[in-house]
């Protein structure tokens, strides 16, 4: 395009030069046609991404790996002009999002779509957009483009896997099991209703009954027996190990190269945390979590689908770049857990000073499991002996992950 341009400007001054030497109005004639020829393309190519209406539907703002992201773009023309062709570029930083695309001939009030169903291979927060129109004129010689600065978030969730069974240590607590026992506070479990006597609190009445049956009635709870679990992740930069084939970009997402875990025990944390946090969710567990994501998020135990969401957008954007090890985050974070709790910890730590605060945390009745991230199997250099041989006397139960193992069968493996 730029050589056709540079063409008719040189046709454009040799005709006048040779005009003014000559003398012949052909040859002013011939210039004039080149100038208009160059006027009437720069308005057209103007024109052709002006009117233009763009539009995309995400139809949803959350994805997961392994899953996909589906889009529907249109494009209008809003005028009655026709437009010859358009080229619609996308400037989104989701990996492997092709929007990209060449729409044909837009007639007056015309419009053109296309679907794109982009795999989600990478976990974290993207933007969508923006957007670039480009256009020209029928001869080739100009280029307009159109900036479309309008942005939006989407965020892909780590993946999960399976996990069928997860062995905890015997709490402190009695039970495991209902116990059908009626409690005088309020817990979560709601028993039943019975007639409102006089002292009962107003914030036991349930409403909806008193209404049905013309008098107060009030809720009865039973004694909760399961205690809590907390599953605290370590992404500390000490801790991080990765396979030297792995390849990040500018903003330190990975660069994929296949659907597998990438080989990084960063990842691999993050899996095994986000499928535990499923697991336990889905039995109706209070599940607590907490980690230094760089900035700290911590979460009180709940139940339920919010608190798995908040834990996956955690873990989406989870960077092991936080200057606190897992022992001092256990040092931090666990004196206000109580008696009986079950802590799960995640982490690829080979330091055995952090053992030392976990049978701290045993001996005040709070029972800590590991999940050890082997690090040697990422390329590190030191051996994960000397740390399983530290927890084994520590008698903290271990389950070990390694690079390529299959988490379910892991995960549901005896620890030792």
């Amino acid at each position: 395009m730029q050589n056709r341009r540079t063409a008719v400007y040189l046709l454009l001054i040799l005709s006048l030069l040779t005009g003014l030497f000559t003398g012949r109005s052909f040859f002013f004639n011939l210039s004039y046609l080149f100038g208009g020829l160059l006027v009437i393309s720069f308005i057209w190519a103007w024109l052709s991404v002006r009117w233009i209406g763009i539009s995309r539907r995400t139809r949803a703002r959350r994805a997961q790996v392994g899953r996909s992201l589906d889009e529907v773009f249109i494009v209008r023309n809003q005028s009655i002009i026709p437009k010859l062709w358009l080229e619609v570029r996308d400037h989104s930083d989701l990996p492997g999002h092709r929007a990209s695309h060449v729409v044909p001939v837009l007639g007056s009030r015309g419009s053109y779509r296309w679907y794109i169903e982009t795999p989600c291979l990478v976990r974290g927060e993207f933007q969508l957009g923006p957007l670039t129109i480009l256009s020209g004129d029928p001869f080739g010689l100009f280029l307009s483009p159109r900036r479309l600065g309008v942005t939006s978030k989407v965020i892909v969730y780590p993946a999960t896997v399976p996990v069928n069974h997860f062995e905890l240590p015997i709490g402190m607590l009695s039970g495991g099991e209902a116990q059908r026992r009626r409690a005088h506070s309020v817990t979560t479990n709601a028993a039943g209703v019975r007639d409102y006597v006089s002292g009962d609190s107003f914030n036991r009445i349930h409403w909806r009954s008193s209404a049905r049956r013309d008098q107060l009635v009030v809720k009865e709870f039973e004694i909760d027996p399961l205690v809590d679990i907390w599953l605290f992740v370590d992404f500390s930069a000490s801790s991080l190990v990765e396979d030297p084939s792995l390849r990040r970009n500018e903003r330190g997402a990975i660069i994929p190269t296949s659907q597998a875990i990438p080989p990084s025990t960063e990842e691999y944390s993050v899996v095994v945390a986000a499928s535990l946090a499923q697991y336990f969710i889905e039995l109706e567990r209070a599940l607590g979590f907490a980690a230094y994501i760089p900035h700290r998020e911590v979460y009180q135990p709940e139940r339920g689908n919010r608190q798995m969401t908040n834990i996956l957008q955690t873990l989406a954007v989870a960077r092991s770049y936080s200057n606190y090890t897992v022992g001092q985050m256990l040092t931090l974070e666990t004196p206000y857990l109580t008696r009986g709790t079950t802590l799960v910890i995640v982490t690829a730590s080979l330091d055995p000073a952090w053992v030392s605060q976990a049978q701290i945390l045993s001996r005040r009745g709070i029972r800590p499991v590991c999940v050890l991230i082997d690090p040697s199997s990422f390329g590190g250099i030191k051996s994960s002996e000397e740390i399983r041989g530290i927890l084994r006397l520590a008698k903290i139960p271990t389950i070990v992950i390694r690079k390529n193992d299959d988490l379910t069968a892991a995960l549901g493996q005896r620890p030792i």
